[in-house]
């Protein structure tokens, strides 16, 4: 597949370093030459220097070759200037990075269509529903509704009270399968894990479940689910007016924002529940003032990643339930969770995840990338006669870096077994390491 991505910031780079793992035939497009060198990364990347709202440029990068074709560059009017350029010159597809959320409206649909832009995506927007998520289930580390919320994926951290503890997965087996546990993130390694592995404390341990059993997972994982209240926000990003206009009218919420002018400019399109602070949220008197002692939820949105860090751990001490720091570093995401931050919110995984959908095949419905592991959870449609039908699924001799965590049969979702055998066309969600993606065809095709 080729692809051609507009726009060599953080996020067209890390897509464009991702897809070209992937084996995918890669152009990165960007005005700026010195964007374009990646000293210390291996992957083949043709660089192009170029405008992408120039019909030169488009046709001199064979754009209508194109597969797919992403414009990601930090100004909208650009990315859908040339996603329609590009569209009318032959692109198969295009996905323009947008922030204004009334393009994404069902009634604009069909007349953005028709322009020529496949898709758009919103990243603070996906971001802030991100937050609320986590806001409303505090208890887990990432919780993403998997086929429309049939199935449920959860990122669960595990201590010494939990049922879990030094239990051997193979004892979890029962005719009645409440979850399957896929992953496995012990200190700085990923397992994918076999019937002989235990849970050992603080693991970070992935369930699938049906939405039916999500209470389950709660509770054998040893988790209270306190109900929150009050949520303080550190910054005031279109991310934290996002999150305040998504997170429900009973919670009380808090912005610290330290530029004034800012600080009115928010106030005036939040919800009435929102309060807007002008200060600084690393003052630890100011945030006393503020009741932090009364909060359950701290998020820390400022674009400097180490001082959402150290903000959600200073919120900790102030006995803080549940902490969010926004992180676009992805060096400082291990550092983050071996510090015990709640979750993580970084634009370009999500950007990923979304993206991530037009690359392997069209049966490939969504694909997400886990923040805390370096590992992806797909969304799959067995075609007839492919090699994942033929056997009961303790027969495939499954790759160690790959395991299915539950499918969708007729509408009806079910937990895997090892006496399960895939049918043709059931919905399959496929939980692999980095390793693993491009085996996923192999076995679905």
């Amino acid at each position: 597949m080729k692809i051609i991505i507009a726009g060599a910031g953080e996020v067209g780079t890390y897509l464009a370093k991702m897809l070209a793992q992937e084996r995918q035939d890669i152009v990165l497009m960007d005005t700026n030459e010195d964007r374009l060198h990646f000293p210390n990364s291996n992957a083949e990347i043709l660089s192009v220097v170029g405008n992408p709202t120039s019909l030169k440029d488009l046709q001199e990068a064979r754009v209508r070759k194109a597969d797919l074709f992403i414009s990601v560059t930090p100004e909208e009017t650009t990315n859908i200037t040339a996603c329609i350029l590009a569209s009318n010159l032959g692109a198969h597809k295009t996905l323009a990075r947008i922030n204004n959320y009334e393009y994404l409206l069902p009634k604009n649909k069909e007349l953005f269509n028709k322009l020529g832009i496949g898709s758009m995506i919103y990243p603070e927007m996906l971001a802030a529903k991100e937050i609320v998520t986590a806001v409303k289930r505090p208890w887990a580390r990432q919780y993403w509704e998997l086929f429309g919320g049939a199935l449920i994926l959860i990122g669960v951290k595990i201590w010494e009270n939990s049922q879990l503890v030094n239990l051997q997965l193979a004892d979890l087996l029962s005719d009645q399968k409440l979850y399957h546990i896929v992953a496995i993130k012990r200190r700085n390694e990923t397992i994918i894990p076999r019937g002989v592995d235990r849970i050992k404390a603080g693991d970070l341990v992935f369930f699938t479940t049906t939405r039916a059993h999500v209470k389950d997972v709660q509770q054998h994982a040893g988790k209270k689910d306190p109900e929150v209240k009050k949520v303080i926000i550190m910054g005031g990003s279109q991310i934290s007016i996002r999150a305040c206009q998504y997170l429900p009218t009973n919670i009380r919420v808090k912005v610290i924002e330290m530029d004034k002018e800012k600080s009115h400019r928010i106030a005036e399109v939040v919800p009435e529940n929102v309060l807007i602070i002008n200060g600084d949220g690393r003052d630890t008197d100011l945030l006393m003032q503020e009741g932090i002692q009364d909060a359950q939820a701290f998020v820390a949105l400022t674009d400097n990643s180490s001082m959402n860090i150290l903000a959600c751990l200073a919120a900790k001490r102030f006995g803080v339930v549940k902490t969010i720091a926004k992180i676009e570093n992805l060096d400082y995401i291990p550092l983050a969770e071996s510090m015990d931050i709640g979750s993580v919110i970084n634009k370009k995984l999500i950007a990923a995840s979304h993206i991530y959908q037009f690359l392997l095949d069209a049966d490939v419905s969504n694909v997400k990338s886990l923040t805390f592991a370096n590992a992806d959870v797909a969304e799959l449609v067995a075609r007839p006669n492919s090699k994942i039908t033929r056997k009961q699924v303790k027969d495939l001799r499954l790759p160690r870096d790959m395991t299915l965590g539950g499918l969708i049969r007729d509408g009806e979702p079910m937990m895997i077994k090892g006496d399960t055998q895939i049918q043709a066309y059931d919905h399959v969600v496929v939980f692999c390491l980095d390793t693993a993606m491009r085996k996923l065809e192999d076995y679905f095709n």
